[in-house]
């Protein structure tokens, strides 16, 4: 069978190592390898990161990143009407967008071209949009709800990162045969291979010796609740004083990277706690084999945590927030707090550092949850099937939509 040409929305920095982008960089790269056409429409900023046998097209003028862009900004707008016209240009056989401006671009091209329109969804803007404070809190949430109720009507399909999304889809009127949950993965070969030199040399670099390691990997973006893990991590220390706090972090110059350092001075801890980056995507590996425990610090998220998978991956447990406790089960693959409740973070921080032997079981439980699971190569057969159901490859339209 031949190929499907698929021209992937990415309206975001691409390819980078963190965040959405980053799943959307291993599943482009996972498509393409297996054989699909893929062709991804993105911004100027990006890494110098494999994506498999795909094609990038950037609009504007090539460069490296910058400094990260979380959420919206005039640039992005201009940037994103650049990417309709490069979408409609590229004459795909389906158009998979992702994120909502992606989806957005995606509307606006499926209605110039006809073809059928995939939306990848990791988040509702509701949970997410005021956060970013680029205007009054009050008109970010209406201008969410609008997005939230807009967004869904036009897709042909949405994969919905988890159940709860996908259940959230569907009490919105969406007909559950237009939903699929399929969950964001990891390519495990990406963390294997860790460096005994690299991760030695880390440990001497920062001072960490022989003491306990907590860490936490990702961007400093206020709705990742850095903040609540500082605060768990004092009831850490106070147990456990020799305890080290380190937050890695895949890009440099973050704007709320400062804002939780002054936290961590005024809560004391600012000697105790490490704030890394930028780190190359072939490092995370050797940061992660420093760490006795890692951990998910934000709650209420409806979107699948990548770093989570990543933590599983490597075999380290976690401790996360319910909201945060995708595809995991308490006591058995990580350890899960109520949102919000920083205090039950930092005893279920505790809990595992004091006990080696519950360490062990909980990281290989999750590295086995991860490798069945969570695995791109398992995932993307999943998608192949939408890709055939939706052109309705082989059989009659009416055959697809009942298959």
């Amino acid at each position: 069978m031949p190929p499907h040409r698929i021209v992937m929305v990415a309206a975001c920095q691409f390819p980078v190592n963190y965040g959405s982008p980053a799943a959307i960089r291993e599943l482009t790269e996972t498509l393409s390898n297996r054989g699909q056409d893929v062709h991804v429409v993105t911004y100027p900023e990006g890494e110098n990161l494999s994506v498999g046998a795909a094609r990038l097209h950037r609009v504007g003028r090539p460069r490296a990143v910058q400094t990260a862009r979380v959420g919206p900004s005039v640039i992005k707008l201009w940037w994103d009407f650049l990417m309709l016209i490069e979408t409609v240009r590229e004459r795909c056989e389906i158009i998979h967008a992702h994120n909502y401006e992606g989806c957005l671009i995606g509307v606006m091209a499926k209605l110039l071209t006809g073809r059928p329109l995939i939306y990848n969804a990791v988040n509702l803007m509701s949970d997410e949009l005021h956060t970013y404070r680029v205007m009054p809190e009050f008109v970010a949430k209406m201008l969410a709800r609008a997005l939230d109720w807009f967004v869904p009507i036009f897709p042909d399909h949405i994969i919905a990162l988890t159940p709860e999304l996908r259940d959230w889809f569907i009490r919105g009127g969406v007909p559950q045969d237009r939903v699929t949950f399929i969950s964001a993965g990891v390519t495990p070969s990406l963390l294997e291979g860790v460096d005994p030199a690299a991760v030695e040399e880390f440990r001497v670099r920062y001072e960490i010796g022989a003491r306990p390691l907590v860490m936490y990997t990702g961007i400093n973006n206020a709705f990742q609740r850095v903040d609540y893990l500082l605060r768990a991590f004092t009831l850490v220390r106070e147990r456990i004083p020799t305890a080290v706090l380190m937050i890695v972090s895949p890009i440099e110059d973050e704007p709320n990277r400062p804002a939780n350092e002054a936290i961590a001075r005024e809560l004391g801890i600012g000697r105790d706690t490490r704030f890394i980056g930028p780190h190359a995507l072939g490092d995370l590996k050797n940061y992660l084999a420093l760490a006795d425990v890692c951990v998910v610090s934000r709650p209420d998220c409806p979107g699948q945590p990548i770093k989570l998978l990543n933590y599983m991956t490597m075999a380290k447990p976690s401790v996360c927030f319910a909201g945060g406790a995708k595809g995991v089960t308490h006591m058995h693959d990580a350890l899960i707090a109520p949102d919000h409740d920083w205090r039950a973070m930092g005893e279920a921080i505790v809990t595992l550092l004091r006990d080696p032997v519950l360490r062990a079981r909980i990281g290989a439980n999750a590295r086995d949850t991860v490798l069945r699971d969570f695995d791109w190569a398992l995932l993307c057969a999943k998608i192949d099937a939408i890709y055939d159901r939706l052109t309705a490859r082989g059989e009659s339209p009416a055959k697809a939509a009942v298959a």
